[in-house]
């Protein structure tokens, strides 16, 4: 039973992991070098979070880890930006000092005489 429980949790690990090579594949074809300095308490935490995750390595948790998260911010920035964008539009058009055109007119007569009706 924990032996299916390892497989299934390396296969959805190794989606990840191929997906996420996908992307970076489709972003650039350049490799380029990240390297970085912690403390030893720090770097053994996220080993273990690693082993613990089913991951490979500590370089794939890491690189795994901040995709999802870049994606994350990434999208909630875009849906901030969209949405300030849409209530703008929204807004400015509320407030222009604009006459009704006839066709409006007609329509709030219309509405007018339904409800002396």
């Amino acid at each position: 039973m924990q032996k299916n429980l390892f497989v299934r949790k390396l296969s959805v690990h190794l989606q990840k992991l191929l997906q996420i090579k996908m992307e970076i594949r489709t972003i650039t074809n350049e490799s380029t070098r990240f390297d970085t300095r912690l403390p030893k308490d720090q770097k053994m935490y996220f080993e273990k979070a690693a082993q613990l995750g089913g991951y490979r390595n500590l370089t794939e948790f890491i690189l795994s880890t901040a995709m999802e998260k870049a994606k994350e911010i990434i999208s909630e920035n875009e849906q901030i930006i969209t949405s300030q964008r849409d209530s703008e539009i929204f807004f400015t058009e509320i407030f222009k000092q604009t006459k009704p055109n006839s066709a409006l007119l007609e329509t709030a007569n219309e509405y007018n005489q339904l409800l002396t009706k």
